[in-house]
């Protein structure tokens, strides 16, 4: 496995991913379950990050307590199965900024084409964690974190529900100094570039368009 790569083997990511897997799972159930994967996975992805230390006052007595370094996060959601994921991580972080990176795969080539980009201010400041939950070609994620060093983000990390080992060679091909961080690495793509044995679209599964 590629050492830039991070498998999130938590038993509680591992059985709600399983959950989220089978069919008969509800556009409901879907949801919730993405939402807090999503939440896991921020704690995982966020367990190195500085702290500083500050003196406070507890009700009984002062004390030099720990907090965050650093400009906040910057969470980016690749639209539009990223923000599945980003509401869990909201949730963790509510005072991440957020960036959308709007992009569709060609269906007769795969390459990925954006249509939309929003960013938070000084970018180059911040961790940038960008999400989406699948890495099947990694045209997509790759083109997407392409537009976040464009704009100055240095500092990035990718996060992904399931990524496949085809995936995985591009985006470390394109992008070798941006960590991935993902639940599982599953077996391959098929001929239409879906990760097996995957969990379907999720864009669809999420927004209930299928």
């Amino acid at each position: 496995m590629n050492e830039n790569v991070q498998v999130i083997n938590h038993p509680l990511v591992q059985h709600k991913l399983s959950l989220m897997r089978m069919k008969d799972t509800s556009t409901r159930g879907f949801r919730i379950l993405i939402r807090e994967v999503g939440t896991l996975l921020a704690y995982e992805v966020t367990k190195d990050l500085p702290v500083l230390y500050k003196e406070i006052e507890t009700p009984l007595m002062k004390m030099n307590a720990p907090f965050l370094e650093g400009k906040k996060l910057c969470l980016v959601s690749i639209l539009r199965a990223g923000n599945g994921l980003l509401d869990g991580f909201m949730d963790l972080v509510p005072s991440a900024r957020v960036g959308h990176i709007g992009l569709y795969r060609d269906p007769e080539t795969l390459v990925a084409v954006e249509y939309y980009m929003k960013l938070p201010e000084l970018i180059n400041q911040r961790l940038v964690l960008a999400l989406d939950p699948m890495l099947a070609t990694g045209h997509s994620s790759s083109a997407a974190v392409t537009r976040l060093k464009e704009n100055g983000a240095s500092n990035i990390r990718f996060v992904c529900l399931l990524a496949a080992p085809e995936g995985i060679e591009y985006f470390a091909k394109v992008h070798p100094d941006v960590p991935i961080y993902t639940a599982a690495i599953d077996e391959k793509l098929n001929s239409h570039a879906y990760i097996l044995p995957g969990l379907g679209d999720a864009g669809d599964r999420i927004f209930g368009t299928k």
